[in-house]
Parts: structure tokens; sequence; C-alpha cells
């Protein structure tokens, strides 16, 4: 009988230990959003804007979020922007804004588009805000900002400066980790 008992147990011992019952794996993912607050100016553009448009200064606010998998690896992302700009003179007219991949005293392509309309950041009294939710930015990009902030600008532009007529780089003092921002 305790051979019996004992083929049991063990037999037992080994069904469980066989069983489909174990936890597995699960994919974990991280969403974790960084800030940037960039002033503009039009000191910063290249070159220098030197027009009516160079009374104008600003603010971008800029919240990054992103999504990781298990691995460490950005899987989507999206930005909100809070743009403010002052200083302007009567009928400035805001054509867009985007972030661009390149470094200070450097123009590049444009890399994030804000999606603002030409006018809808609307200029009265010199000065004008909007702000603009889930804009959807691809993985690598947002890689790339994220390990490289140095590297690319904000850039507001006008009608009068199409190229650009305010600027600031989203450098390490303009970055605040984890930060949420109420926009």
């Amino acid at each position: 009988m305790n051979r019996l008992s004992a083929l049991i147990v063990g037999v037992s011992i080994l069904a469980v230990g066989c069983s489909d019952s174990s936890p597995t794996a699960s994919s974990q993912r991280t969403t974790t959003t960084s800030t940037f607050t960039v002033p503009l100016s039009p000191a910063n553009e290249v070159p220098a804007i030197v027009n009516a448009d160079a009374s104008g200064s600003g603010t971008a606010i800029i919240a990054l979020t992103v999504t990781k998998d298990d691995a460490g690896n950005i899987t989507s992302a999206t930005a909100n922007f809070q743009i403010s700009v002052t200083g302007f003179p009567a009928g400035t007219r805001v054509t867009d804004a985007h972030i661009h991949n390149g470094s200070a005293g450097r123009n590049a392509g444009v890399y994030v588009n804000a999606g603002l309309a030409s006018g809808e950041l609307a200029i009265t009294n010199g000065s004008g805000s909007i702000t603009k939710n889930g804009i959807n930015v691809p993985a690598d990009r947002a890689a790339a900002i994220l390990s490289n902030r140095a590297g690319h600008y904000f850039n507001v532009h006008t009608s009068l400066n199409p190229d650009g007529a305010i600027r600031g780089q989203l450098s390490e003092g303009s970055f605040d980790p984890g930060t949420q921002v109420p926009f």
C-alpha cells in the first residue's frame, strides 16, 4: 500500500509540473511622457529675422508620449503642442509650425508637423496661442528626438517668413522627463 501511495504522489507531482497552467511571460508595455518647453526667438532663425517679424517671440510646450514594448523599443508615439506667440505686428498670419531635425545654426526639413493650418493660430494685438493634441509621431522619429534633443528644433512660420519666423532648440535645458502637461 505504501508503494502505491508513493507512486500516486509521484505521478501527481509530475502531472502538476507538466501541466499547462504555469504562468507565461506577458508583454509589458510602458507609456511615458517627456515635456519640452522651448523658448522661440527670431534671432535663432538661419539667417536671423530682421524684418517686421523680428519683434516676435514665443514658447512651445511639447509633450511627447511614447509607448514602449518589453524590450524598450518605441512602438507608438503622439505629441501635444501648446504654442504661444507674442510681439508680432498687426496682420501677421501664422502659416505653420513643426519640429525640424537640425542642430542650432542649421536648417533642416520638417520632421514632425504640429498639424496647424494656415491662420489657425490667430494673432490678435500681436499675440496668440493654440493647443494641438494627439498628433501621431512615427516611432523612429520619436526615438530620434528623445535620443538627440539638441539635434531638433521647433519653428513657427509666418506669411512674411515662410521658412520660419521664430525658432528654438529642443535642448537639454528645455527637457523635463515624466512631466504631465494639462493639455
